[in-house]
């Protein structure tokens, strides 16, 4: 399964998803200032220049609805292997919080950023996963160092977040 991402306006992301959405899994996400075209597909994409990546784990279909946060995270070359093995371990009691609706790790396909999609009913459902006591395991530091052995530093910059709506807000309609 892959997922490809493009950019544009709002009502340029919303025709080209009318277009296709008879054929093709499409959402639409708004974000501050910009909106992204998600296309998830076990094929090839429509899209002339996306931002393309792997599917390497999943939980639930995504929807267009709800509130949609993109963990961007650089991770080196050295490190994906770190990276993925920790996440395909993970805990996987996020899927248990209330309002949780989906989530997808994907591996970027053309750069060193990972994303870590995660689809809510509403920011407050975030904030609350955030919070919590399963956030807090699910983010302390992997046990069972080795003694002598040297921390390895796997990622490139720091992670940052993104976050979008299923939903046009209104005052941007």
């Amino acid at each position: 399964m892959f997922i490809y991402l493009t950019s544009g306006t709002a009502e340029y992301m919303e025709k080209l998803m009318k277009k296709y959405r008879s054929k093709e899994h499409m959402i639409v996400l708004h974000g501050s200032g910009t909106s992204v075209l998600l296309h998830e597909t076990e094929g090839k994409t429509l899209f002339a220049t996306p931002r393309k990546y792997e599917v390497l784990d999943s939980v639930n279909e995504i929807e267009q609805r709800g509130y949609f946060v993109f963990n961007h995270i650089p991770v080196s070359d050295e490190g994906r292997p770190i990276f993925e093995k920790r996440f395909l371990e993970r805990s996987k009691t996020i899927e248990n919080e209330p309002g949780f609706i989906a989530f997808r790790l994907l591996r970027p396909l053309a750069s060193d950023t990972y994303i870590v999609l995660t689809q809510w009913t509403g920011p407050n459902s975030f904030e609350t996963w955030k919070n919590s006591q399963s956030f807090k395991e699910a983010h302390s530091k992997p046990s069972g160092t080795t003694p002598g052995v040297k921390k390895q530093n796997i990622f490139n910059a720091a992670s940052y977040l993104t976050t979008y709506s299923g939903k046009l807000m209104e005052s941007e309609q």
